[in-house]
């Protein structure tokens, strides 16, 4: 298992997730206490870490769930644990609050990751989430592939790998 990116490759350190009912609670938390929406939170929490299945530290040094780089932590992580998903969530929500949610979910997103990619990506789930909220359940289940030398490769999920 290896994770592909710019240079090197990389060991995949991968994990279950949580059960996707206990997410949507941290998700819910966070909402009443950030006002960011739970769909927005669960798309970020997709696209940094698959929910916490895939565990590396990105090449920029993000770490956790939500995939924070440590001095960001330090501001907004409210002295909780960075690879606690139910920290994580709480802090990637205080942070985008800070950054301009809810009023400006698109200048939020950007300050958390600094690409439009990312921030149509993270938009584009949640409004599939929006539209059905069952979807995201179904998000939850999803494998997670990587590229290696010799192709694509399952690396969650049931069955041989």
């Amino acid at each position: 298992r290896r994770l592909a990116g710019s240079g090197a490759r990389r060991r995949v350190r991968t994990g279950p997730a949580l059960p996707a009912d206990r997410l949507l609670s941290f998700y819910r938390e966070a909402q009443t206490r950030f006002r960011v929406r739970p769909r927005v939170l669960a798309s970020v929490n997709l696209i940094e870490s698959g929910f916490n299945r895939i565990r590396n530290n990105s090449t920029a040094g993000a770490q956790g769930p939500m995939q924070f780089i440590p001095s960001t932590w330090r501001a907004y992580g409210m002295g909780g644990d960075i690879r606690d998903p139910r920290d994580a969530i709480l802090g990637a929500a205080n942070y985008l609050r800070a950054s301009g949610a809810p009023r400006n979910y698109r200048r939020a997103l950007y300050a958390y990751n600094h690409s439009s990619l990312y921030v149509e990506a993270v938009l584009r789930y949640a409004k599939v989430i929006a539209r059905d909220p069952h979807t995201f359940y179904v998000l939850h289940s999803w494998h997670i592939f990587v590229r290696s030398g010799s192709g694509f490769r399952r690396i969650t999920g049931p069955g041989p790998r």
